[in-house]
């Protein structure tokens, strides 16, 4: 199995025991769907006693999405402002790293021009179709942003993570 892991701060983002597909030659993709975590009910097949109450559960079921719940994920939240600000500066350090990893400048410089294009006409200018998480770890808000919106059917979830800003890791 390949762990995908945020190159800043290690977080695990994603992983190849999901369906991933690559969008616009930038992100991985792949569609989620929603479980449900919590309470677990044990049926041990004997009658309660009349004398007994239910004592219920301090447990309480939720629904999730699995890749959030899997890797941790933090949700963050951002307006318009917040989100360039944070691209700009998310980028500008993902360029260095690039180039330290061996991209030539012309090919930094593309990625970079279809990276904001991408976000720009994808993500800022539809804001509210979006929520954004982060890894469990990422409190500087340094590392890579997940995405995350609904299919046209309204009900099915799926995630986009910018691929440039991963590292496998094989387990």
């Amino acid at each position: 199995m390949i762990i995908y892991k945020d190159i800043f701060t290690g977080d695990e983002l994603l992983s190849d025991s999901y369906d991933l597909k690559e969008r616009d030659g930038l992100f991985y993709e792949t569609d989620c769907a929603m479980i449900t975590v919590g309470a677990v009910q044990v049926d041990t097949g004997a009658n309660a006693s009349a004398e007994e109450a239910d004592e219920g559960t301090d447990d309480q079921e939720r629904k999730v999405i699995d890749v959030v719940e899997s890797f941790r994920l933090q949700e963050t939240f951002h307006d318009k402002k917040s989100l360039k600000q944070f691209l700009n500066g998310y980028l500008k350090n993902l360029k260095t790293k690039l180039i330290e990893n061996g991209k030539s400048e012309d090919e930094v410089k593309a990625f970079l021009k279809s990276a904001l294009e991408f976000y720009t006409n994808n993500v800022l200018n539809k804001m509210n179709d979006w929520q954004f998480f982060k890894g469990e770890t990422d409190h500087e808000n340094e590392g890579n942003l997940v995405l995350l919106n609904y299919r046209e059917d309204g009900v099915t979830p799926y995630v986009l993570v910018l691929k440039a800003g991963l590292k496998e890791e094989k387990v």
